[in-house]
């Protein structure tokens, strides 16, 4: 009897271990099932099947970090200033910017996903899904949020050691330019928008945070920032007067002369202006938008190092 009872323990000893053996894991449960999934800057879960191979961005850096994936997107933003598209986007269609999305052409391309902004386009997010394609939100107010961003393109696309080496290559390159720059220290005015409506970039801007890894000192750096946009600040022309930095950079969507000649325009009405260093030494000077208009992804190696020239040409 004891001999029977040990046998019958044994037998389902074995048929335990045998069908734990061919349950999978949770986590092999997942790859079988393809799922995917990423939490985006806005905390929202995204899932997909299957790494996207069609890829729809309604901002430039998305696009370049893209790229460095080796992924040229179906769909591109529409271009709002006068730079000319390069290479092979030149075919891709524009699907409209991150203020205003063409939702016509991209239910027409048919896209995997549309690669968002948080703060414009939350609210868009169903009428996008409702053309059949997924959302991803992010944003990029430093260049650490742009290294946020390609971490999460590659679990999105599968490819994380790929993201690894991206943002190695881009601090390496940082680094790089760093040792390049001959004149740190130089006070800058950083001023955002178009006529009327112009503000002070923070050091918590994409742009101030340029400015700063490329050695310059924000002069905004103790301005209130605005509440609803707490990236910048209104400008006090009696407080820059008063700073009186080397250089004022205009950075700007539209026309640059114009953009130029009203903001000029605009602070010269002030009397003490025109006493400014760097409008005595004609250093107020529009960026180039295609490297300071918005997140310009893994081109911000060369948006930094744009800055570090203009500072070293500083005397």
């Amino acid at each position: 009897m004891f001999v029977k009872k040990r046998i019958s323990l044994l037998v389902m000893s074995a048929t335990m271990l045998l069908l734990s053996a061919c349950q999978p894991a949770a986590s092999t449960v997942k790859e079988s099932n393809g799922a995917i999934q990423i939490t985006d800057f806005a905390n929202r879960e995204v899932s997909f099947n299957e790494p996207p191979q069609k890829v729809a961005a309604l901002g430039s850096g998305d696009v370049a970090i893209m790229s460095s994936f080796g992924i040229t997107v179906v769909g591109k933003p529409t271009l709002t200033g006068s730079e000319e598209e390069e290479g092979n986007l030149k075919e891709v269609q524009e699907v409209g910017t991150t203020h205003e999305i063409n939702y016509e052409q991209i239910a027409l391309l048919q896209p995997n996903v549309v690669i968002g902004n948080v703060a414009f386009n939350q609210d868009d997010v169903a009428s996008i899904e409702n053309v059949g394609a997924k959302v991803v939100l992010t944003e990029a107010n430093s260049i650490q949020d742009i290294k946020k961003q390609i971490t999460l393109y590659g679990e999105m696309l599968q490819q994380e050691s790929k993201a690894i080496q991206i943002n190695q290559d881009l601090d390496s390159k940082l680094e790089e330019i760093k040792t390049t720059l001959t004149r740190s220290e130089k006070r800058v005015l950083i001023v955002y928008g178009a006529p009327g409506t112009y503000m002070a970039a923070l050091p918590n801007s994409l742009s101030g945070d340029i400015l700063t890894t490329a050695g310059g000192v924000n002069i905004a750096g103790d301005y209130a920032a605005l509440e609803n946009f707490p990236q910048y600040a209104q400008i006090n022309t009696e407080r820059v007067v008063e700073a009186n930095p080397d250089a004022v950079l205009l950075i700007t969507h539209g026309n640059p002369e114009e953009i130029k000649k009203g903001f000029l325009k605009e602070m010269e009405q002030s009397s003490s202006w025109n006493s400014l260093k760097a409008v005595k030494e004609g250093r107020v000077e529009v960026l180039p938008s295609k490297l300071f208009g918005s997140n310009p992804g893994t081109n911000v190696t060369e948006a930094v190092s744009y800055m570090v020239e203009l500072l070293n040409n500083m005397e």
